[in-house]
């Protein structure tokens, strides 16, 4: 099988249009060309007036050999790689001791589910609730019930991303394909087939509490299992070396391999591992706000006269803007037609998040604009100073938005003016429980402040409306990713502890659904081979 790259066609092209083009860029007679297939299929908006579908094929041809010889030096004809997945190991009959995934987030999930496959039965602790009890705690939250500490937007089986877009793409080096083990168990537990081909998959909130259904009773049917509201304690470590877990309900469980899979959130998680001697450093992260604008300036804007096809959908972006005082600032966590969220985890602080249905139907667009920090300009001395800033932020957030867990927002042309906002404009904010119009610099450090009022008016250049004065910002944005690294060698293990493996977003190896889930696989082979060694 042969696959091509960079096949570019019309946006309107008819059925025969993929095969026509096949037979141009090869050269080829009809009754060469036995099958084609999609593999990737993008689309290149810079020229809205005429955008264009660009699609990676997958071909069979009865003269392979031929094509490959006479294409040698083009780069857009190659074999076909080997995708499928092959497991690294099977179980041995007698396993002395499980092993044990922490958190059931996207990555914990795959280390649970590739262990499960290979016949390891692992027991995941999860200190949230199931996918569907969380779903009824977390939107209660929204509804003004009150915050639960251990079952909201942050814990709980599925994780942060349960609650967002469902994004299933970013830019982690996955040679070995990983990734498509992820999109095939996706599609399995009953994903749209289209995130197998198209360029930026998304799955959405509802779909996604489904699919964890189905691939946590994946886990169980192959011996797996799963135990809800169960926080880790304490770890059992003897001679540098992991021995057991203490549980909240005051059990103990042995172990001599754990997967700590906690997510970005996980803050006393990080307290106790520092507390007990694991190497923890503290690393970049970013903070800011959610910005929103109405969904149709975001169409009309990216796709021109195209806006609404439904080949295109929603239309997204991606900003950078480097700022005069060596800031970076840019657009994250991007959301068409989706809504911002509450995400608090701990009382007494506001945090927001974005997300959106498979349909992104609703009528505003929204992203993070955030700012990066690092722990040697903004945060220095402790490894879990990031942590504090964090709270710091989210506790101003708190008391700016009246203390009821309301955020506080400002329209963006008072924000760029320095003025507080007494009144809504054409954009009506989608955060629920509800917003407190007041003035976001009191929220934020100055030097946020300062490099998102140069950058939105430089965003406007890329995207026009984008400045526009009735435009929303929504405080605030601070868990963009972990403020800490668990350290861990070329073997997944902790550099400090052995049979302690960090793993996914929370331990900062991770940024997403995709990469947390192929961060998960990585993870569960190094713990199999091990447990193979012993």
């Amino acid at each position: 099988m042969l696959r091509l790259t960079d096949i570019k066609l019309p946006l309107d092209h008819n059925e025969q249009a993929l095969e026509q083009a096949v037979l141009a860029r090869l050269k080829l007679d009809k009754a060469n060309l036995t099958a084609v297939t999609v593999f990737k299929r993008g689309y290149d908006a810079r020229n809205n007036k005429d955008i264009q579908l660009i699609y990676t094929l997958d071909i069979e041809v009865t003269n392979e050999a031929e094509l490959l010889q006479q294409f040698s030096q083009d780069p857009r004809v190659r074999i076909t790689p080997d995708m499928q997945y092959k497991f690294v190991a099977q179980a041995p009959a007698n396993l002395a001791h499980r092993p044990v995934v922490v958190g059931l987030g996207p990555c914990g999930l795959f280390a649970a589910l590739i262990l499960a496959q290979m016949g390891y039965k692992p027991i995941v602790l999860e200190r949230g609730k199931a996918v569907r009890e969380r779903t009824k705690d977390t939107f209660g939250f929204w509804r003004k019930q009150p915050l639960n500490p251990e079952s909201n937007v942050q814990f709980g089986e599925g994780g942060a991303g349960t609650f967002s877009d469902g994004k299933l793409y970013s830019q982690v080096k996955d040679r070995k394909h990983y990734g498509r083990k992820v999109l095939h168990e996706f599609v399995a537990a009953g994903a749209p087939e289209e995130i197998m081909y198209v360029s930026k998959p998304h799955i959405g909130t509802f779909k996604l509490v489904n699919m964890v259904e189905k691939m946590r009773a994946q886990i169980i049917a192959l011996g797996g299992e799963i135990r809800f509201s169960t926080r880790v304690e304490k770890l059992d470590i003897q001679n540098d070396k992991i021995h057991g877990l203490y549980l909240s309900d005051d059990q103990y469980l042995a172990t001599r391999h754990v997967v700590l899979a906690v997510g970005h959130s996980a803050r006393d998680t990080f307290k106790a591992l520092y507390e007990q001697g694991v190497y923890i450093e503290a690393k970049p992260f970013s903070i800011g706000f959610r910005i929103e604008h109405e969904q149709s300036m975001i169409d009309q804007c990216r796709f021109g006269d195209n806006a609404g096809n439904p080949l295109l959908g929603a239309a997204d972006y991606k900003l950078v803007h480097h700022c005069k005082n060596g800031r970076t600032v840019y657009s994250f966590c991007m959301c068409p037609g989706g809504t911002v969220v509450a995400a608090a985890s701990e009382p007494g602080r506001v945090v927001t998040n974005g997300m959106s249905q498979y349909s992104r139907h609703e009528r505003n667009a929204n992203s993070a604009i955030v700012v990066g920090i690092t722990p040697e300009q903004d945060f220095p001395g402790h490894p879990l100073a990031g942590i504090e800033l964090q709270r710091r932020l989210e506790e101003l957030a708190y008391t700016a938005g009246g203390e009821n867990y309301h955020a506080p927002a400002q329209l963006i042309g008072d924000f760029l003016a320095g003025q507080a906002s007494t009144g809504l404009g054409d954009v009506a904010p989608s955060y629920t429980p509800g917003v407190t119009l007041t003035d976001l610099s009191k929220v934020v450090p100055e030097y946020v402040s300062q490099s998102i009022r140069e950058a939105i008016p430089a965003f406007d250049k890329q995207i026009k409306g984008f400045a526009k004065r009735d435009g929303l910002l929504t405080g605030v944005e601070t868990r963009t990713s972990s403020p800490v690294c668990i350290k861990r060698g070329a073997d997944y293990q902790s550099v400090n502890i052995q049979g302690l493996y960090p793993a996914g977003e929370g331990a900062g190896y991770a940024g997403g659904i995709w990469s947390a889930g192929i961060d998960g696989i990585r993870v569960a082979e190094a713990v199999a081979l091990a447990m193979l060694e012993h």
